[in-house]
């Protein structure tokens, strides 16, 4: 108990140092330490602070470097560091960009009255108006075939002319589309300036903010550029457009708005961290959840999103350990429905499985396969399965249950009997009606879907069994309690990511639906308090003898 005890201790130790350190780091972030005498040789003053004329022009062109030519696709005169604006342009895109190509904006900061190529004090950012992404399949109907986005025509046509692209697989177009990347417009460009006045101190100059600096030399003094800032972070999924040989004519919406320094740094980081965990194999979509965690909310949202995301993986590490223990040690499957054990295993694979099929995000997608790997580990468990290898084939040999352990599985088997009589039909029911009246990728993705839907929509009349079971026993002695107030702390937590993260409805509302079973719980825990004489999570009954009389069915 000492070890357990100091090793949830150690546990909570590190985490409190992991929230304390990142709160410390997150003020260095936002805190920029000015300099102290602005008179002194050390101080960077700011261009701005003479109030310059100022001018905004964007370039497109097919290489970073504007080589080959570039386009002058807007300009702002009189451009105002303090004035917030949006202007949406026509672009017209490249034959090569057209082609499965790129294409590059070219954002430069200028003094009015002159071109940018031509001012030595001129700022400029080039980002990318361009990404490559896989498409999303085409939703039908499984029955008819027909297409819900497009004509038979229009389709017939594009896929002709994708065949015939040497970069979608050569020659005789038996690839599918969906298979190669192919270019997608960014229909958003968004762009920051700093307009604090803030004088930097040449000893203490931030690392984050000494890339986007460009200074030079007036008189004693030296004077930075405007930090120019190109907001990547507002770049989603969502905004995306297919680019094809017809597109000729594509819209850009330009957004400006002032940012202060310490938004700025923070924004760098955050950006910098995205664009690590693309290093490491996250996918655009995977990065756009985590896009949508810092572009959607305030900072003050976000420091909560932060602390409720930590406080969620401490829980469901501890509630792993928790249930893993009392798993590990258990002996009996006295008091414990098999039947909900088995289900709850069946219902995590069905859900890992719809979660990958919808290509949820992995911050989602990582804890529930790890979940099934525990559920199925648990059904070996709860049913004494062993496995042997002969020859490389498994077999599988089941153990005996015990006169008490059949009390309680004839209560399981009643309750599910009551159980199939409302949940089998209401599942064929509803998975008929989607299969004539829906639409989805493949027959693959309608069966995910419809056991997906029956396992959120009925799936917690699958834990009514333990429900009977600890009605029947008039206990709840035998339950892993320690591991269930720690789901029910997730669960909880799980509401409001339920509102944050972006994940399917059904899985959203599944969250909502496990409250109200815990309280159930809550409620027996209350109803049936603990006492010796009751089997406890290990099968043991600390009293030989009951002193009351036992419960009559």
């Amino acid at each position: 108990m000492f070890l357990k005890t100091s090793f949830t201790t150690l546990i909570v130790g590190v985490f409190v140092v992991y929230v304390l350190h990142t709160c410390w780091v997150m003020y260095g972030i936002v805190y920029t330490k000015p300099c102290d005498n602005p008179k002194g040789d050390n101080c960077i003053v700011p261009f701005l602070a003479g109030n310059p004329k100022l001018q905004l022009s964007i370039y497109t062109a097919l290489r970073p470097n504007a080589e080959g030519g570039h386009t002058l696709i807007h300009k702002e005169e009189n451009f105002d560091v303090n004035t917030r604006f949006e202007r949406i342009v026509n672009v017209s895109l490249p034959k090569k960009t057209r082609n499965n190509g790129t294409l590059y904006a070219l954002i430069f900061v200028h003094q009015a009255g002159i071109t940018p190529w031509q001012d030595p004090r001129q700022v400029h950012l080039v980002a990318q108006l361009t990404t490559y992404m896989v498409p999303k399949l085409p939703e039908i109907s499984l029955i008819s075939g027909e297409d819900q986005t497009k004509a038979p025509k229009e389709e017939a046509q594009q896929k002709k002319r994708r065949d015939g692209n040497p970069a979608s697989g050569g020659g005789g177009g038996s690839g599918s589309v969906s298979d190669h990347p192919s270019s997608h417009w960014r229909s958003r460009l968004t762009l920051n300036i700093v307009s604090d006045h803030f004088l930097f101190d040449r000893e203490s100059l931030p690392s984050d903010v000494h890339r986007y600096l460009r200074v030079f030399q007036n008189g004693k003094k030296m004077v930075y550029l405007p930090l120019l800032f190109v907001d990547e972070l507002s770049n989603r999924v969502k905004d995306l457009v297919e680019i094809n040989s017809t597109s000729m004519e594509l819209p850009l919406t330009i957004s400006y708005d002032s940012i202060s320094l310490g938004r700025l740094r923070f924004w760098i980081h955050m950006q910098d961290a995205v664009y690590s965990l693309q290093q490491f194999g996250f996918t655009e979509k995977d990065a756009d959840e985590i896009k949508g965690i810092f572009v959607d909310t305030n900072l003050y949202f976000l420091a909560l999103t932060f602390f409720v995301a930590a406080f969620h993986l401490l829980f469901d590490f501890l509630a792993f350990k928790n249930d893993i223990s009392f798993w590990k040690q258990k002996k009996s499957m006295v008091g414990m429905s098999s039947k909900a054990v088995l289900w709850r295993c069946f219902s995590t694979i069905v859900i890992f499985l719809y979660l990958l099929d919808e290509q949820t995000s992995l911050l989602v997608l990582i804890p529930a396969g790890i979940g099934s790997i525990i559920e199925v580990w648990k059904v070996k468990k709860a049913f004494k399965i062993q496995v042997f290898w002969k020859g490389g084939k498994p077999t599988f040999l089941f153990g005996k249950l015990d006169e008490s352990e059949r009390r309680t599985e004839e209560y399981d088997t009643l309750a599910m009997k009551y159980l199939s009589y409302l949940l089998y039909p209401l599942c064929i029911g509803g998975a008929v009606y989607a299969l004539i009246f829906l639409r989805y990728k493949s027959w693959y993705s309608w069966l995910i879907n419809s056991l997906v839907n029956g396992v959120y929509a009925f799936g917690f009349l699958f834990m009514l069994p333990q429900l009977f079971v600890n009605y029947k026993l008039k206990s709840v002695a035998h339950l892993p309690w320690k591991a269930f107030m720690y789901k029910a702390f997730n669960t909880f937590i799980d509401d409001v990511f339920a509102f944050i993260i972006t994940m399917p409805t059904s899985h959203r509302l599944a969250c909502f639906r496990d409250d109200v079973v815990f309280l159930i719980y809550l409620y027996q825990r209350w109803l049936y308090p603990v006492d010796k004489t009751r089997v406890n999570e290990y099968g043991v009954s600390y009293d030989e003898k009951p002193k009351g009389k036992t419960h009559k069915d």
